[in-house]
């Protein structure tokens, strides 16, 4: 274990580093300012709101039949008469098995959506709304600059399903008469489902030959945040990601494009909630945005857009998942077995490994479905995490005790090595023949000594998916009032606004240095004889465990705990090879003069 070893270790902390880099940049977001340009045309609520102003949205492509391009038409003032008594503000609670929703007739909007953490007793608000009005699921007359604040009715259908109505006057009738419609938003929860439909109604009956606003005839809105409250979005405690499913393929999406290529849905992810928009319209197109939001940190929409049409009444509908990020919970709309019937959607895609890590999905599903069956016996995520690692460490000893039997051959042909390294000096190439046929001689692998710890490295790879973005690791605690949650990093201390410099750490954590001891204790006790004078060992026992410290500073505390119940049980394994390889080279009688010589004679 010397040269190769070092080298191998090198390589792994090189791919570790790599990969980390990787992780950090993966979920990019760009943030960019919506910018908007006012055009005439114009829509007043008749009841009792003002004209709402005006907007522009450059003009969505779609067949002829379905298209209106309306000029700019005058401001339509309400006459006097037609101002209505005030629609009283209201909140309707729609509580599910599953989660609460709260809903505003203030533009029918949904103002809350709070999921039951049974496992907690306790909620999380998927919806995240700042300081400001802003809601989820609002709707703009043509782009999404200037959203419907109005007070609509209210007409409950029944305890899951709820409808909101409202009459509006346009200057865009018939024959250059004022014309008028009515927008309908109905919601339909089922108890059970995540899943909930939005159904969409503009109706200008007789007095509207088209409804076309700046192009569109509507902007439906999500946002301005996906929940639960976050502090950053870091990779590590939270991110967003913006993807479509586009011809059976899921691919990222970029902030501020916009998609008109029909996809068959929209998400926006966070590390265990995701948001997913079906639209189940012939013609529509989609916008992500992260224009800023008055009290939140970072905001993440998603704008459908729905092409102006040259009939005077039209009736969408949507589908809306909001809920957990789980491969369980989204595969059942690939089987039909939903209340809704929903048949290969694919929505479990959006739960699926990103990037190249993908490739690791098959062991971070069998990793998972381990971790799961220690936690049905123990209760405890802390627990299982511990016998998931010793059961690794069982599996990996055969090779374990072979690449310490391996090092210590190598130290055996120490000597040699270096009598041909030293012979062969100035001619590299004859040095790499003479190696190989030395090698050969000898029956030797130069790799067989790193083999186990390059094996090992895709199993921490895939550990770190696994508790990095496993749902049900989310708030699932080991120690209580330390590693209350193995999803993140613990602490000791939290730093309210200090920041260590250049590495930006916000809290004292134990684990680290805990970890650093492990590591230390493991590399002092498995030494073997000859090894404490030599550099490359020196800088393995002492330079590496640094480095790794800051490497993994910031991880989630179960991959830290996985990392130190490793060593320790290394460390135990090691003791236990290094005393049979010291008993078995004592047993054995040394070779017979005979032997050597006819070595001598084959040299």
């Amino acid at each position: 274990m010397e040269k190769n070893t070092v080298l191998a270790v090198v390589l792994s902390t090189v791919v570790l580093i790599v990969f980390f880099f990787i992780q950090s940049f993966t979920i990019s977001r760009q943030q960019a300012a919506h910018v908007v340009q006012q055009q005439e045309s114009h829509v007043t609520a008749i009841d009792t709101e003002p004209v709402i102003p005006s907007v522009t949205t450059p003009v969505v492509q779609a067949p002829e039949e379905s298209i209106v391009v309306s000029e700019p038409q005058p401001v339509v003032q309400q006459p006097a008469a037609e101002q209505q008594a005030i629609i009283p503000t209201e909140y309707i609670t729609i509580d599910t098995e599953l989660y609460t929703a709260v809903l505003s007739n203030a533009g029918g909007d949904m103002v809350s959506f709070r999921w039951k953490d049974a496992r907690n007793d306790s909620q999380v608000d998927l919806i995240l709304s700042g300081s400001s009005e802003a809601r989820a699921f609002s709707i703009a007359f043509g782009d999404a600059s200037t959203p419907v604040v109005s007070n609509f009715h209210i007409n409950r259908i029944s305890e899951y399903s709820i409808e909101f109505y409202r009459d509006f006057s346009a200057a865009s009738g018939i024959y250059g008469v004022d014309g008028s419609f009515r927008l309908t938003k109905r919601y339909d929860f089922i108890p059970g489902e995540y899943l909930f439909r939005l159904t969409v109604t503009m109706d200008g009956g007789f007095s509207l030959s088209s409804l076309n606003f700046g192009g569109n005839a509507y902007t439906l809105s999500f946002g301005p945040q996906i929940g639960p409250v976050f502090e950053k979005l870091d990779n590590f405690y939270d991110y967003r990601q913006y993807s479509t499913f586009t011809n059976g393929k899921r691919k990222n999406a970029k902030v501020n494009d916009n998609i008109d290529n029909r996809s068959a849905w929209a998400a926006i992810s966070g590390k265990y909630f995701v948001f997913i928009a079906r639209p189940l319209l012939a013609q529509y197109s989609l916008a992500f945005s992260e224009s800023p939001e008055p009290g939140l940190v970072s905001a993440s929409r998603l704008n459908i857009i729905r092409p102006a049409a040259n009939v005077s009444k039209i009736e969408d509908i949507y589908q809306f998942y909001l809920g957990p990020k789980t491969q369980e919970t989204l595969a059942i709309y690939n089987t039909g077995r939903n209340e809704f019937g929903i048949k290969d959607a694919n929505l479990d895609e959006a739960a699926s490994s990103r990037g190249f890590w993908s490739v690791l999905a098959p062991l971070e599903k069998l990793l998972k479905w381990l971790l799961l069956a220690f936690y049905s016996v123990v209760h405890n995520y802390g627990i299982a995490i511990i016998l998931l690692t010793l059961l690794i460490k069982a599996l990996f000893f055969p090779l374990t005790k072979k690449g310490s039997e391996a090092t210590i051959r190598m130290q055996a042909l120490g000597p040699k090595i270096k009598e041909l390294q030293e012979k062969y000096k100035n001619n590299p190439q004859k040095l790499q023949a003479e190696m190989g046929n030395f090698y050969r001689q000898e029956g030797y692998n130069p790799l067989s000594g790193c083999l186990p710890m390059l094996l090992q490295l895709p199993i921490f790879i895939a550990m770190y998916q696994l508790f990095n973005n496993h749902f049900d690791l989310r708030g699932a605690g080991f120690i209580p009032g330390w590693i209350p949650d193995l999803s993140v990093p613990e602490y000791i201390v939290q730093f309210n606004t200090f920041r260590v410099p250049i590495f930006g750490w916000t809290a004292l954590r134990a684990l680290p240095f805990i970890y650093v001891g492990s590591q230390l204790l493991y590399g002092k006790f498995t030494q073997m004889p000859g090894q404490q004078s030599n550099a490359q060992m020196k800088m393995m026992l002492y330079v590496m465990p640094i480095v790794f410290f800051f490497i993994l500073y910031d991880v989630p505390s179960g991959l830290l705990i996985y990392w130190i119940f490793s060593n320790v049980l290394t460390l135990v394994q090691q003791i236990i090879i290094n005393k049979y390889i010291v008993k078995k080279k004592q047993s054995q009688p040394p070779p017979a003069p005979e032997v050597v010589q006819k070595k001598k004679r084959k040299k």
